[in-house]
């Protein structure tokens, strides 16, 4: 074989090499909306396509607040059609009584959320605004908070409510640096590796903050022996080879074995009397879908780790999102 050919074949093969490497890393590594955001206590992030298709099929149009219709009226914007991801980093404020609450948001969104009507609702809403980067960054009055807002690409906007400019500036920022595959936080560089490849929504970090009430965290009315400030990795995923079923998995990150091992307890004998609480509820989709992830709710044990979970079925999930009968209104 003619040197020069040979030698073309080694800088062919040692392309497609790097290029495998690279697919490889992007599999492996954070959505993008969620490397996009700023450090925080906790992440939650949301694929909605695949849930959308789990959940939407045969369901009747939803009855949206008046508020919520004159938004879309005006920009064009339906978060349930055109919101294709979600990522939210959470912050613990330092006053949970204090004019910002416990917690506040930055956001990435993804999906069809750009255009000139979009713009002109931002330009009509805004206090001020102010030039970052190249980015204009809108601050919209909400509820005591000021809300701001940067379209940071063609399909993708940030949103926060942090008390200062410090966090959409973060965004901002990261995404210039968005192709880097393990760019991000140092959460999701702590954590990440533990989500479930197939996650359709995911959180890591102090995830139970938006659930807290006086330190502890409340789902559904129940007080769970978990504090705000636990590390937890939880995720939604589908579950194989039963293909359709999602399987619930939350794990908490105790301190120490001891501590990890009286929380099993407490949460194994907590879902217990869940079951028998439950067990008198109607039969509408709610409390079905309770009922059948109580059933289905395992806790064990493993060192520091406490691991729940549980499974239910698509169908049951579809009919929970079909009982909703009102579509809320943005995040604020």
């Amino acid at each position: 074989m003619h040197r020069r050919t040979r030698n073309t074949l080694w800088i062919v093969a040692a392309v497609l090499l790097l290029m495998a490497v690279a697919v490889f890393l992007r599999s492996k590594a954070p959505p993008e909306a969620a490397r996009l955001l700023p450090e925080s206590d906790g992440i939650i992030y949301v694929n909605l396509k695949p849930i959308r298709a789990f959940m939407r099929k045969d369901m009747k149009p939803p009855v949206r607040a008046p508020e919520y219709q004159q938004f879309v009226d005006a920009t064009g914007i339906d978060w349930e059609q055109d919101l294709d991801q979600a990522a939210i980093a959470l912050h613990r404020m330092p006053d949970a009584r204090g004019p910002n609450g416990p917690v506040a948001y930055s956001m990435v969104l993804v999906g069809k959320l750009t255009g000139t009507r979009l713009n002109a609702w931002l330009e009509a809403h805004a206090a001020s605004r102010e030039t970052y980067a190249g980015h204009t960054v809108y601050n919209i009055p909400s509820e005591g908070r000021t809300v701001r807002v940067a379209q940071i690409g063609y399909d993708m906007m940030a949103v926060s409510n942090y008390p200062t400019e410090e966090m959409i500036h973060s965004m901002v920022d990261r995404h210039h640096t968005a192709a880097l595959p393990f760019a991000g936080s140092s959460l999701l560089a702590e954590h990440y590796h533990e989500v479930p490849l197939l996650a359709l929504a995911w959180g890591v970090g102090q995830v139970g903050l938006p659930f807290s009430e006086s330190g502890a965290i409340k789902i559904f009315g129940l007080s769970l022996p978990l504090a705000s400030d636990s590390t937890i990795v939880a995720s939604v995923a589908p579950e194989l080879p039963e293909v359709g079923t999602l399987r619930l998995r939350v794990e908490e990150i105790a301190p120490t074995d001891d501590v990890a091992q009286s929380q099993a307890a407490a949460l194994a004998t907590l879902v217990t009397m869940a079951r028998s609480f439950t067990s008198a509820l109607g039969e509408n989709t709610a409390n079905r879908t309770l009922k059948e992830l109580l059933k289905t709710a395992e806790v064990t044990q493993k060192r520091n780790r406490v691991v729940t979970t549980a499974t239910v079925s698509p169908a049951l999930l579809s009919g929970l999102a079909e009982s909703d009968g009102a579509v809320p209104e943005p995040a604020r």
